[in-house]
């Protein structure tokens, strides 16, 4: 079993395709708009997975902090972490320290998309 897609619902579209696709670097597979629904699809390549990030005129908020209930956070494996921290610092964003997985010695930080959510880099 794999992993196919995640879903992300945005609250501005246009910003989150700029987060995921200039700054994340993810390529974008196609973007649909759906007129009857007023919404977006954009289908990003992840590796061997999608994330599906969707537009929709009112979404409902949803809690993000990582111990919610529901999706802890979302994880992208990479060849260089530091590489990748210096680039998402490039563009402003908060990280926090870089913390050592205590079960696989690898390091790792945190960060948040454009709507809050827990994003993760975990060196490879």
């Amino acid at each position: 079993m794999q992993i196919h897609h995640v879903a992300i619902i945005a609250s501005d579209y246009a910003r989150s395709k700029d987060f995921y696709t200039r700054i994340l670097g993810l390529e974008i597979i196609r973007e649909t708009y759906r007129k009857e629904r007023q919404s977006y699809k954009l289908d990003l390549r992840v590796g061997d997975a999608q994330i599906e990030l969707f537009s929709f005129p009112t979404p409902p908020r949803r809690p993000t902090n990582p111990e919610a209930c529901g999706l802890r956070h979302l994880c992208f494996t990479v060849p260089d972490l530091d590489q990748t921290r210096e680039r998402l610092l490039v563009h402003g964003l908060a990280l926090e320290e870089v913390r050592i997985d205590e079960t696989t010695g690898k390091r790792f930080f945190f960060f948040r998309d454009p709507d809050d959510l827990p994003l993760e880099i975990y060196e490879r």
